[in-house]
C-alpha cells in the first residue's frame, strides 16, 4: 500500500492562525476539532486565474450545468465541434482552464473538448466541496454533454475518474496524471499538516461517511483501478511535491490494461504543459 506523504520541503504550509485554531480546539472539544478540519478539507481555495489561461477562457464556449444530485449548478468549457469527444477533469483547488494546454493539443489532433469548474471551483459558485461532488458532476455532464471517446483527470480529477469509470461511465481511454491513490492516506496527510493526533484522521474519515453514507476509502483510486478494464495511461513526476509517485505505481499494479509514465523535475503541475507528456497522451488515446 502507498504511503502518501507529500515532499516536505516543499509540502503547502498551513497559516499559523489555523493551526492555532486547530490546537485550541482539540485541547476543549474533539467533536468541535473534527467540524473544524471537516470545513477546512471541504473548502477548496480559489485561486486567480493565470494569464496563460485566458485564451481558452476566451475561445471555450461556457455555460452552467445544473447538478440535481448534489443541488449545484457548474460552468461548462466547450471547445471545438470535431465528433470525438475528451473530457478534462481539474484537481483540487484547480478549475477547469487549468488544462489549456492538453486541451489546445488534443484540438489540434482533432478532438473536442469538454471541461469544467467542479463544485465550488473557478467561476463555479459554492464555498465547499468534496470528491462525491466531483464525480456527481461527471455522470451529469456525460448525461448532457456525452459520450466521450477518452477522459483526462488531474490530482483529484484522476481519482474522480477512475471512481466514474467504475460506476458506469463509458470511454475508450482514461489518463491520469498526478492522482492520489488512498483516500486514508490524504485525509492523514491533511491532519498531520494541521498538527493534530492521528486519531484525529479516523474521526474525520467517521464524520464524512455518517454525513454522506459511504465509506471514505471505498473511494480509493488503487480499489477502483481493480475495476477498470478500459485502457489506462497513468502519469506521474517523480518530484511530485503534493502526490508522492509511489500513489501512480500503487495504482498502476492494481489496473488490469494499464501503462506507467514517470517523469522528472516536473512537481505536480508543470507536468501539465509538458511537451512529452503532451505526446506521451495524445499517443495513448488515439491507439
Amino acid at each position: 500500500m502507498s504511503k502518501s506523504k507529500s515532499n516536505s520541503k516543499n509540502a503547502l504550509k498551513v497559516p499559523k492562525a489555523l493551526l492555532l485554531t486547530a490546537g485550541i480546539l482539540e485541547k476543549i472539544s474533539t467533536p468541535l476539532t473534527v467540524l473544524f478540519a471537516a470545513k477546512l478539507f471541504t473548502s477548496p481555495i480559489k485561486h486567480k486565474m493565470p494569464r496563460r489561461e485566458f485564451e481558452m477562457d476566451q475561445n471555450s464556449k461556457q455555460s452552467l450545468l445544473n447538478v440535481p444530485a448534489v443541488n449545484k449548478q457548474i460552468v461548462i468549457y466547450e471547445l471545438g465541434n470535431a465528433p470525438k469527444k475528451v473530457l478534462l477533469v481539474h484537481g483540487w483547488s484547480g478549475r477547469g482552464t487549468q488544462l489549456f494546454k492538453i486541451a489546445e493539443t488534443l484540438q489540434e489532433h482533432g478532438y473536442s473538448v469538454v471541461s469544467f469548474d467542479a463544485p465550488s471551483h473557478g467561476k463555479s459558485a459554492g464555498k465547499s466541496s468534496i470528491m462525491l461532488e466531483f464525480i456527481a458532476s461527471i455522470k451529469e455532464i456525460d448525461a448532457k454533454f456525452g459520450p466521450f471517446d477518452s477522459a483526462i483527470g488531474h490530482s483529484l480529477g484522476g481519482m474522480a475518474l477512475f471512481n466514474s469509470v467504475k460506476d458506469g461511465f463509458k470511454v475508450n481511454h482514461l489518463v491520469t496524471i498526478g492522482s492520489g491513490d488512498v483516500v486514508k492516506d490524504i485525509i492523514d496527510e491533511f491532519v498531520s499538516k494541521l498538527a493534530l493526533k492521528k486519531s484525529m484522521g479516523l474521526l474525520l474519515s467517521q464524520h464524512f461517511e455518517k454525513k454522506y453514507g459511504k465509506t471514505m476509502d471505498s473511494f480509493s483510486a488503487y480499489l477502483s483501478a481493480k475495476e477498470v478494464s478500459i485502457p489506462v495511461l497513468v502519469i506521474h513526476d517523480e518530484d511530485d511535491e503534493d502526490v508522492p509517485v509511489s500513489a501512480a505505481i500503487h495504482i498502476h499494479e492494481n489496473l488490469k490494461n494499464g501503462s506507467l509514465y514517470i517523469t522528472k523535475k516536473l512537481g505536480h503541475r508543470k507536468i501539465l504543459g509538458d511537451e512529452q507528456v503532451l505526446a506521451k497522451t495524445i499517443e495513448f488515446i488515439k491507439n
